[in-house]
């Protein structure tokens, strides 16, 4: 039987000794995990809240001995908890009475059970603490959802190179875009400015999508509406979309996301290219399942882009990325064929998908100005206006990175989003060593959590 867990924000040596202490009481199926400073909790804690049991935080944290970074504060990791869906109840154990009521607020408003234990005199651990603990432990059970498989980490490795791709091409295809012509040239002769190189809101919301695959194993539509909620919140100059940044708005004031994404442009849901380009780590995620990319990919799909449109543009997307992975051995001219069948089988009937069987017929050899001209670049910044011309750019060069995106980018429209399509295809197809290393050290560090 796998053992519970407490989890516990401490960096008091004697409280820390008193609670080792006090769950050894609690049974030898208990496992405890300490932390001592809150940027290390909140980069490790959802490992441990499939099993969690208990948490247990203080608020005013010092930096521990030979430390050289801020600790941090238990308000810090509440704040990141209650943005995740309740796992396990909760015990504030900070003598801080203001910060209290506001870590306090922060679980009640993200629907996590919460009570407080003052640190009142030596011995509250043993006397007040346990018994809370043991009451809360004995009354509540764990709620984390999670869906994971035996592969889980093979298939975040998966995810994780798509999302690389991905962010490289966001970042390019942002920097080149006010002269996207010359793209092919500057690519090719790596003539490219010093990092970091950042990225957009393609990246942000695709962060989000494998963030909550690694938690979950599945896509946890109330969780993932959450993290793009708080990546907004953070930094909402990513060059979201107007529509988007209505809907997170409301959604920060309290609005369902089923209702922001339906009611979006009248009613009839967003058939922009946002639900596409932020999808590609979902496909790597899911490649041996094609069906069940289909089912992942709407549901990631439908908690900003509720249109048919938008919701088959991000199916072509997920399913052509899980053809690039199962596709990497494979070589000459049925590769291409196969990609594109694999995408067009399981996409739904739209006018993406038309576009798709569009491009799937126009040879590598044509024109590219005259290949977005009929295929569409972007720069409506739909799924039927990107999607098709994306996937044409990433089938044509399943073997080399680098063409792939001054493919994506040269003819203008959205080239962030036209390359982070392709690169989060691609980067599945040629593996991390056949992608530019110095590009990789440039390129604006992630922060998935």
């Amino acid at each position: 039987m796998k053992r519970v867990r407490i989890l516990i924000l401490e960096d008091n040596a004697d409280r820390i000794s008193a609670f080792r202490e006090a769950v050894a009481k609690l049974g030898d199926d208990i496992e405890l995990r300490i932390w001592h400073d809150a940027p290390t909790m909140i980069a490790e804690a959802e490992d441990w809240l499939e099993r969690a049991a208990l948490i247990s935080l203080d608020h005013d944290l010092n930096p521990m001995p030979g430390a050289t970074g801020d600790p941090g504060d238990g308000l810090d990791v509440a704040k990141y908890l209650a943005s995740l869906p309740p796992a396990c109840p909760v015990i504030l154990h900070t003598s801080n009475v203001d910060r209290l009521w506001s870590m306090h607020n922060e679980f009640r408003f993200g629907g996590w059970q919460t009570e407080r234990v003052g640190p009142i005199g030596d011995d509250w651990i043993p006397k007040f603490w346990l018994s809370k603990a043991r009451e809360m432990i004995k009354t509540s059970t764990n709620t984390w959802p999670t869906r994971k498989s035996a592969d889980h980490a093979e298939r975040m490795e998966r995810a994780s190179l798509s999302l690389m791709g991905l962010g490289l091409g966001d970042a390019l295809g942002e920097m080149l875009s006010y002269r996207a012509e010359e793209a092919p040239r500057r690519l090719k002769e790596n003539l490219l400015p010093g990092g970091p190189w950042f990225h957009t809101d393609d990246t942000e919301m695709a962060i989000s999508i494998v963030e909550v695959l690694r938690a979950h194993g599945f896509v946890h539509q109330d969780a993932l509406a959450r993290r793009f909620m708080k990546r907004f919140e953070r930094d909402p100059d990513r060059g979201y979309g107007r529509m988007t940044r209505i809907q997170l708005r409301e959604m920060l004031a309290g609005a369902k996301w089923q209702d922001t994404a339906q009611a979006a442009f009248g009613g009839q849901g967003s058939m922009g290219n946002g639900a596409a380009m932020r999808v590609a780590p979902l496909g790597a995620f899911y490649a041996d399942d094609p069906a069940r990319i289909v089912d992942e990919a709407t549901a990631s799909s439908v908690v900003t882009h509720a249109h048919p449109e938008g919701v088959a543009g991000a199916i072509a997307v997920a399913l052509a990325a899980g053809a690039a992975w199962r596709l990497r051995d494979d070589s000459g001219p049925a590769r291409r064929e196969a990609f594109f069948d694999a995408v067009i089988d399981l996409t739904p009937e739209s006018k993406t998908r038309r576009g798709i069987l569009l491009a799937a017929g126009t040879p590598a050899d044509v024109p590219i100005q005259a290949v977005a001209k009929t295929l569409g670049n972007g720069f409506l910044v739909t799924a039927p206006d990107t999607v098709p011309y994306a996937l044409w750019c990433a089938a044509n060069h399943l073997d080399d990175f680098v063409p792939s995106l001054a493919d994506a980018i040269c003819t203008g429209g959205d080239c962030d989003t036209n390359a982070a399509i392709v690169g989060g295809i691609v980067a599945l197809s040629v593996g991390l060593n056949r992608i530019p290393s110095d590009w990789v050290a440039a390129r604006e560090p992630m922060d998935v959590k």
